[in-house]
């Protein structure tokens, strides 16, 4: 008898460590942040846990003030340097997410957005992780190994990590001419320059101006002829031997020039690619921009490209 109510005894016993430890798992999880909200004091310590609930609808135009309330938030709790571009590195959905806000992806869908900032990027109980420092680590190398290659007469940029090509966008790049700027106040050689350097810089919420004559607008006119708000995709600037020339990479709104001598200087890319680059753009990531003029293709065979600038670009 004394042995059956001993296996009695710890039977209770264990179901209610194993009720506790519900009850608290629950209560912890509850105690997620509020996407409006900044991060309570007393939720700092529960949030060792890996995940942060949203409750609350985040669009883009409060989307980097949100990633920046959780990097703040939750970088005294981690045992590396928190930051935007690790965040969302950690959670590669947000990117597919961005990237597919692209005016023209939309369309596709037969969806027509007058405004992109209103487009809703996180939704209530989406989940964020924070990662661990083993991730993070893995993370941080990634980061740290990358490199953005751009060859001007192939109109590619391309991302590497280490010696491993990751990604590889059309660009359009620029004009074979040079042309007064009310901006620069002087003529211009809008050709896009070479050499090497690094990501100095980044405006996530650009204004937008006209080079030309200096005046500032607010609206584009799209390839399918159709007018929206310009979007708020980040802008990323350059340094090249050592120079800032104002050579920036950036989104256009008009990819059809997408694989052409088009722009004043500055690297465009798809709206949809603009996302992913920044992303693997933090500051202080390599840039290589040449001028090869002969490349291989998928099968290894040696094509030469069209010379699309004078001779005096090759030879810097």
């Amino acid at each position: 008898m004394k042995g059956k109510y001993t296996i009695i005894f710890l039977f209770v016993l264990v179901l209610g460590t194993l009720i506790l430890i519900g009850y608290v798992m629950k209560s912890t999880s509850e105690k997620l942040p509020d996407s409006a909200e900044r991060v309570p004091e007393e939720f700092l310590k529960p949030m060792l846990h890996k995940y942060v609930r949203l409750r609350g609808t985040i669009r883009i135009k409060h989307y980097f003030d949100y990633i920046d309330s959780l990097v703040t938030a939750y970088d005294s709790l981690t045992s590396y340097p928190l930051s935007e571009h690790l965040l969302v590195r950690a959670n590669p959905w947000i990117i597919d997410t961005l990237a597919n806000m692209d005016y023209y992806r939309m369309m596709q869908q037969d969806s027509f957005v007058y405004d992109q900032k209103q487009l809703i990027v996180l939704h209530p109980k989406d989940s964020l992780f924070i990662p661990d420092s083993l991730i993070a680590v893995a993370l941080l190398h990634k980061i740290k190994s990358t490199r953005i290659d751009v060859n001007i007469p192939e109109y590619k940029l391309r991302i590497f990590e280490d010696s491993t090509l990751v990604h590889t966008f059309p660009i359009r790049v620029g004009q074979d001419q040079k042309r007064y700027l009310k901006m620069a106040d002087r003529i211009t050689d809008l050709k896009t320059k070479t050499g090497n350097g690094q990501i100095v810089s980044y405006t996530r919420n650009p204004t937008f101006y006209n080079p030309v004559n200096g005046k500032q607008f607010y609206v584009t006119k799209r390839d399918d002829g159709k007018t929206t708000l310009m979007p708020q995709i980040p802008w990323i600037e350059t340094e090249i031997n050592g120079s800032r020339d104002g050579q920036m990479i950036h989104p256009t709104t008009n990819p059809k020039s997408l694989g052409k001598a088009y722009s004043n200087g500055c690297i465009g890319t798809s709206e949809a690619d603009a996302w992913v680059i920044y992303y693997h753009a933090p500051i202080g990531t390599k840039l290589t921009i040449r001028y090869d003029l002969k490349v291989r293709d998928s099968l290894g065979n040696e094509k030469v490209l069209e010379d699309i600038y004078t001779h005096e670009t090759l030879t810097k």
